[in-house]
């Protein structure tokens, strides 16, 4: 039998490759724009000055991605070459961003040990922290960075306790605290706290609008007044500063419109789709783990599948997935990703692992 073609798409790599509404488009035709850099976009301003509304902090800085406004953020902290940062061993800030902070602003990251729900243990984060004493040898600490949802332990969320603990420690130590807040608005709605509370001991937050949000691109950064003013300088440096960007954040305000909304029905989505994963042989996950739209699962061990031969098969039927490993597949849900979406991927799924052809089969 000839391959039938693939007729429906289901894209679970991440919810970074969500496509802009109609609405998006509209507003990006018919916004008012600017140049960023001479003076200001109108309507990069109101991204900017609703983000930081939103988040609780006095300011706000249009960038075109979570990579940059982290390195901005670091860098502004660690004004001083060889300034140290603390920061998890599975984040993204240390694994997924070039080692940015290092190669191009001459700052040293500490890991200490994520835990599996994204934190770091507070008294490893304190005996991190280098003694002044030893400044002749040592670096010097200035930051210390979390990650909110955290992505590598599968979106797990940060409390406020958690995060109003480590602020405190900062300010013992004399320290600043950076969120890298890509999925805050997951973490926020997944523990039913308002953003701005849940980020209120932070010095400086990266906000992403493109993930979870929707937009198609870009990121705000949010501090202080001065932080801002610094930041600004950082983003023109790095090649950040863009002219009409207006164009962009109209989109980006829609997103903050009308996605925040649909998060919750995300998180039920991916729950849906972890409860099902869970009930097909050779497949292994912890669905009480899935706290927000990203799920890890394991192919078990002595099976005949592999992860290239499943993300192969998942391919021919229209469904698109992240390998992780040798033996994880990484799964995220999106506001694009129907409930429909999610019984479709499950009964590919469930049909792959049994060695069922189905009607886009052979």
């Amino acid at each position: 039998m000839v391959k039938k073609m693939v007729t429906k798409t289901v894209d679970l790599r991440s919810d970074t490759v969500t496509k802009p509404t109609e609405a998006m488009r509209a507003a990006m035709a018919d916004a008012e724009v600017d140049d960023d850099v001479l003076c200001c976009d109108p309507t990069a301003q109101r991204l900017e000055t609703e983000v930081a509304k939103i988040t609780g902090k006095e300011a706000g800085l249009f960038v075109p991605s979570g990579t940059m406004g982290n390195l901005i953020s670091v860098l502004v902290h660690c004004e001083v070459r060889g300034s140290e940062v603390i920061l998890g061993d599975n984040c993204h800030i240390h694994i997924y961003e070039n080692g940015g902070i290092s190669s191009i602003g001459g700052v040293h990251p500490r890991t200490v040990k994520n835990n599996e729900d994204g934190t770091m243990d507070i008294d490893l984060i304190e005996a991190a922290i280098r003694d002044p004493k030893g400044a002749l040898v040592y670096p010097t600490t200035r930051l210390i960075c979390l990650e909110n949802s955290h992505a590598n332990t599968g979106g797990k969320c940060l409390s406020v306790e958690y995060t109003d603990k480590v602020g405190e420690l900062a300010k013992k130590h004399g320290l600043k605290l950076h969120i890298d807040g890509a999925r805050i608005f997951n973490a926020a709605v997944a523990l039913g706290v308002p953003v701005d509370r849940l980020v209120q001991a932070a010095d400086s937050v990266s906000v992403c609008i493109s993930k979870g949000l929707g937009a198609p691109v870009g990121s705000v950064i949010v501090g202080s007044e001065s932080f801002i003013t610094k930041a600004r300088r950082l983003r023109k440096t790095l090649g950040g500063g863009m002219r009409q960007v207006g164009i962009l954040c109209a989109a980006a305000l829609v997103a903050l419109r009308e996605n925040v909304g649909k998060l919750e029905s995300d998180h039920k989505k991916a729950k849906i789709l972890a409860e099902g994963l869970n009930k097909i042989r050779g497949l292994a996950l912890n669905v009480a783990s899935v706290e927000t739209n990203i799920i890890y699962f394991d192919i078990n061990e002595g099976s005949n599948m592999t992860v290239q031969k499943l993300c192969k098969n998942l391919e021919e039927h229209g469904i698109l997935v992240m390998p992780e490993t040798s033996t994880r597949v990484r799964l995220v849900v999106h506001h694009q990703i129907s409930e429909n979406d999610v019984h479709y991927a499950l009964s590919c799924f469930q049909r792959i692992m049994m060695g069922t052809p189905s009607e886009n089969g052979i």
